[in-house]
C-alpha cells in the first residue's frame, strides 16, 4: 500500500510512523515550508500516551517534557485564588509538553523510508476505484492507494472531498507565543499560572531555556481570525492585570504567533472511497477538551492498525471509524458542556469555578476531576498494543 498523508502535524506524523513501521509506503505532504515553531503547552495523557508507548517513542517524549506541579489561578496582583495539581487532570500518567516539541519527537523518529515533503500544497483530489491522484500547487501529481487528510481543523482534504460545512465554532479565539522575561519566568516557576478573569484569560509556563510560554483565550462571536493577530491580542487582553501588560508589550510579530478559532469538527462520515480523515480534520474536540493531540495520535495509531489488518482498505477505514468515533464524540460532548467553566462570563461563575477547583482538590474527591473535565478514560490503544505484542 502507498499511503499519501496530507499534513505533517501531530496526527499525520504519528500515522506516517506507524504505517511505515508496519511495512507500508508513505508520502507526507505539508504545505508549510518547514516545521512550524508556534504552539502552546499541552497536558499529554490518555490514549495518545499509550500510543506513544506502543510506538517506542515515550522515552524521547519524556526527555523534552516538563513536570508542571500545579495550575494556579491568580488575581490582578498575582495572588493565588485557587489551584489544583496538574496530574489530577489525567486518569493515569501525564506529561506537559510544548506542541512543537511533540511534533519534533515524532518527526525525528520517522522511519527513513517515509517521504516527507515540505512546501507541498494540495490543490485537488481525483478518486478512482483502486486509488487516488492528488494535484499539487506546483502542477505535479501523485498517485497512491489511499489519501489521508491529517491537515487539521482547516483541512484542505476535507474541503476538496467532503465540503466545507463541518466546523462548529464554540465562541472563543486562542493564541500562544513565547518571549523573554526573566522576572515572569522566576515568578511562574514550576506552575501554570492563569489569570482568574472573566471573558479573557492569559496563562504562563516557564521554559527550560529561560523563556516564557504564554497561552491566551478569549470569548468572541466572530469566528474569523484577524489579519493582524498581534494587534488583536493586544486589544482582546488589554486591561488584564498582574504581568499581562508586560507580556503584551513583548508580543512578537504575527508569524511567530499561534492564533486560531476554537472550534470542533462534526461530520456524518470520515471516509469516502479511498480518502479518509484523521485527527482534527474529522474530529477536532477543541482545546476545551484538552486532549486534541492525544486523540490525534491515538486515532492515527488505530487507523494504521486497521488499514493493515483489514481484508480491504475500505474495511479498515470503516472499522477505524466504528471504533474511534464514539470516543471522539464523547470528548466533544464533554468539552461543550464544560465551556462555561473554562472561561466564566460573570462574577458568579468566576467564584463558582474557584470553589469547584478547591472542592475537587480535596483528597477524597480528586478522582472526580478527570471525569468532570476529560470524560471517560480510553484504553483502546493500550489494549490493542497488548494484543499485538502477544501476537507478535
Amino acid at each position: 500500500m502507498h499511503a499519501i498523508i496530507c499534513g505533517a502535524g501531530i496526527a499525520g506524523l504519528a500515522l506516517a510512523h506507524r504505517l511505515s513501521t508496519l511495512g507500508q509506503d508513505v508520502t507526507v505532504l505539508e504545505r508549510s515550508p518547514g516545521p512550524r515553531p508556534q504552539g502552546y503547552m499541552i497536558d499529554f495523557f490518555g490514549p495518545g500516551y499509550d500510543a506513544m508507548a506502543a510506538m517506542g517513542l515515550l522515552p524521547a517524549l519524556q526527555e523534552v517534557a516538563y513536570y508542571v506541579e500545579e495550575a494556579t489561578l491568580v488575581d490582578e496582583q498575582g495572588r493565588k485564588q485557587a489551584g489544583i495539581t496538574i496530574r489530577q487532570f489525567a486518569d493515569g500518567d501525564l506529561l506537559s509538553v510544548m506542541r512543537p516539541d511533540l511534533e519534533q519527537v515524532l518527526r525525528d523518529h520517522l522511519p527513513s523510508a517515509v517521504d516527507l515533503r515540505y512546501g507541498a500544497t494540495l490543490t485537488g483530489v481525483t478518486s478512482h476505484a483502486d486509488g487516488v491522484q492528488v494535484r499539487l500547487a506546483d502542477g505535479s501529481t501523485l498517485d497512491g492507494d489511499l489519501l489521508v487528510g491529517a491537515d487539521g481543523i482547516h483541512s484542505a482534504v476535507r474541503r476538496e472531498v467532503f465540503g466545507s460545512s463541518y466546523v462548529r465554532f464554540l465562541g472563543f479565539h486562542t493564541a500562544a507565543y513565547s518571549f523573554d522575561a526573566p522576572a515572569i519566568h522566576d515568578e511562574v516557576g514550576e506552575r501554570f499560572c492563569l489569570t482568574d478573569t472573566m471573558g479573557s484569560q492569559f496563562g504562563f509556563y516557564a521554559l527550560r531555556d529561560g523563556r516564557v510560554a504564554s497561552f491566551a483565550v478569549h470569548r468572541t462571536a466572530d469566528p474569523v481570525v484577524p489579519a493582524d493577530t498581534r494587534a488583536a491580542i493586544r486589544s482582546a487582553y488589554d486591561g488584564l492585570g498582574w504581568v499581562v501588560p508586560q507580556a503584551l508589550a513583548l508580543c512578537p510579530e504575527p508569524e511567530q504567533i499561534y492564533y486560531d478559532q476554537v472550534s470542533q469538527v462534526v461530520m456524518p462520515r470520515w471516509s469516502s472511497g479511498r480518502v479518509v480523515l484523521v485527527g482534527d480534520a474529522c474530529g477536532a474536540v477543541s482545546l476545551l477538551a484538552g486532549q486534541g493531540a492525544s486523540l490525534g495520535i491515538a486515532g492515527a495509531y488505530l487507523l494504521a492498525e486497521q488499514l493493515v489488518d483489514a481484508p480491504t482498505l475500505e474495511d479498515g477505514m470503516a472499522e477505524y471509524e466504528r471504533v474511534w468515533r464514539p470516543v471522539v464524540e464523547e470528548k466533544q460532548k464533554v468539552a461543550r458542556s464544560t465551556a462555561r467553566w473554562f472561561l466564566p462570563q460573570s462574577q458568579v461563575e468566576l467564584v463558582a469555578r474557584r470553589v469547584l477547583l478547591k472542592v475537587l482538590g480535596l483528597p477524597g474527591l480528586r478522582t472526580l476531576l478527570p471525569a468532570a473535565l476529560a470524560g471517560k478514560p480510553t484504553t483502546l490503544i493500550r489494549e490493542s498494543a497488548e494484543v499485538n505484542s502477544r501476537v507478535g
